[in-house]
């Protein structure tokens, strides 16, 4: 027997028809074209010469950016998993600005409207399919069994088929994976060889496994893809305007909201409406962060501080409508003033109490590289693993962690926002 499988397939492979090249065509001219063609119909209908030469234009320009976004994304994504989403805003925009700057230079008449339309309903729909496929996709790889591949099982959604002869799978889609840095034997070097020169992907184990897994192995401080320990320092820059426009514009907005929950914290149990406690920030600076209370106001005395810290399951101090403003996350919302004074961001690793800091700093290695970016309200750790407190599951947090700075970018904060949408919808590790 050539192969064995160790994981079985599931009918959730059939998410990943959503990736196939059709699906994607239809999905985005359906969506991103004829849908807004058939709202502005009666202006076609009822308008001049003019306004039906702009909406035809458009109609092409918009057709065109969507044939190419689709064929670009399928051409730049290099690995599957959470990095191939990294590419669907890039693709789309980039598109669409090259058919907008091609009107523009050319002086031709386009419809404002129709453009807009087009790329915001052609893009929502490929960043939901892509979505979609990894959450639900479960995807085939073809393993050589040598070096360091038993990490590879550690990947969820996946089926692994262990090669057993060095000899390229019968199967047109066939993905290898294999330990690159391990010195193969001749046969098996040629065969990857001659896999990778007759179209079929060769990922190398580790690469793979991140990807698959939004996490990185604790070894070393890995570098990210700017090949330094800093990450994205344009980025950050203009997530930091992000981050405090939006405060500003959302406060006002949230203001009555706010005042509501406030009111109901009052009536639900004696105590301050506000809870403030310190954290380890950005650069390891403490701060003081806002949440709204959700424990009861007496103090326990006899435990230190590191313990108090800690929220245990089914926390007896946690009030009743605490355990309802913690599931929904709506706890965090005062952090708005924290993300205007400087202290955090929407995005980025959970800042810790200050004692539980400096407790993982001296049993966790490179735990302090984690504050090189601004803490966050929501994170990738917290959307895919939740609250954590021990040793053990703060050093596989601390993977999310360091895996969301070595790609500290805009795709992956557009992902962690889908996810946390989920995530207040489920209450997905809430305490």
């Amino acid at each position: 027997m050539l192969m064995t499988r160790v994981r079985h397939a599931s009918p959730q492979t059939r998410a990943l028809l959503l990736e196939r090249l059709r699906v994607q065509v239809v999905l985005g001219v359906l969506l991103g074209l004829a849908l807004p063609l058939l709202v502005l119909l009666p202006v076609y209908l009822d308008g001049d010469d003019i306004t039906r030469s702009g909406i035809e234009n458009s109609a092409v320009g918009s057709l065109v950016a969507i044939l190419l976004a689709v064929l670009l994304y399928r051409r730049v994504t290099s690995f599957p998993g959470i990095r191939a989403f990294r590419f669907v805003l890039p693709t789309y925009a980039g598109t669409f600005g090259a058919v907008l700057t091609a009107f523009l230079a050319l002086r031709i008449d386009y419809n404002r409207p129709l453009l807009a339309t087009a790329f915001v309903l052609s893009l929502s729909a490929a960043i939901v399919s892509a979505f979609y496929v990894l959450r639900r996709g479960i995807r085939r790889f073809y393993l050589v069994p040598f070096g360091r591949y038993e990490v590879a099982f550690k990947a969820p959604s996946t089926e692994w088929v262990v090669m057993r002869e060095p000899r390229i799978p019968d199967d047109p889609q066939a993905v290898i994976v294999a330990d690159l840095r391990f010195d193969h034997e001749q046969e098996w070097e040629q065969m990857l060889a001659h896999a990778a020169v007759a179209g079929h992907p060769v990922y190398h184990i580790k690469q793979l496994r991140e990807s698959l897994t939004g996490r990185v192995s604790i070894e070393h401080i890995s570098e990210n893809s700017f090949g330094s320990m800093l990450p994205n320092l344009a980025y950050r820059k203009v997530k930091r305007v992000i981050d405090l426009v939006s405060a500003l514009v959302a406060l006002p907005l949230l203001f009555v909201p706010l005042l509501l929950v406030a009111l109901a914290i009052k009536l639900d149990s004696p105590g301050p409406v506000l809870f403030r406690q310190q954290r380890m920030g950005y650069r390891g600076r403490p701060f003081s962060i806002f949440k709204f209370r959700t424990m009861k106001a007496e103090q326990d005395t006899t435990v230190n501080a590191r313990t108090a810290a800690m929220t245990g399951d089914q926390d007896p101090r946690v009030t009743r409508l605490g355990r309802f403003l913690r599931r929904s996350r709506i706890d965090e919302l005062p952090q708005i003033l924290n993300i205007i004074a400087g202290d955090m961001s929407w995005i980025g690793p959970r800042p810790e109490a200050v004692p539980l800091s400096r407790w993982y700093e001296e049993e966790i290695p490179f735990y302090f590289y984690r504050h090189i970016v601004r803490p966050g309200i929501t994170g990738w750790a917290q959307v895919n693993q939740g609250h954590v407190s021990d040793i053990e599951a703060v050093s596989t947090k601390l993977g999310y962690d360091f895996y969301y700075i070595q790609n500290f970018s805009a795709w992956i904060d557009v992902l962690i926002t889908l996810r946390t949408i989920n995530t207040m919808l489920n209450g997905f590790g809430s305490r």
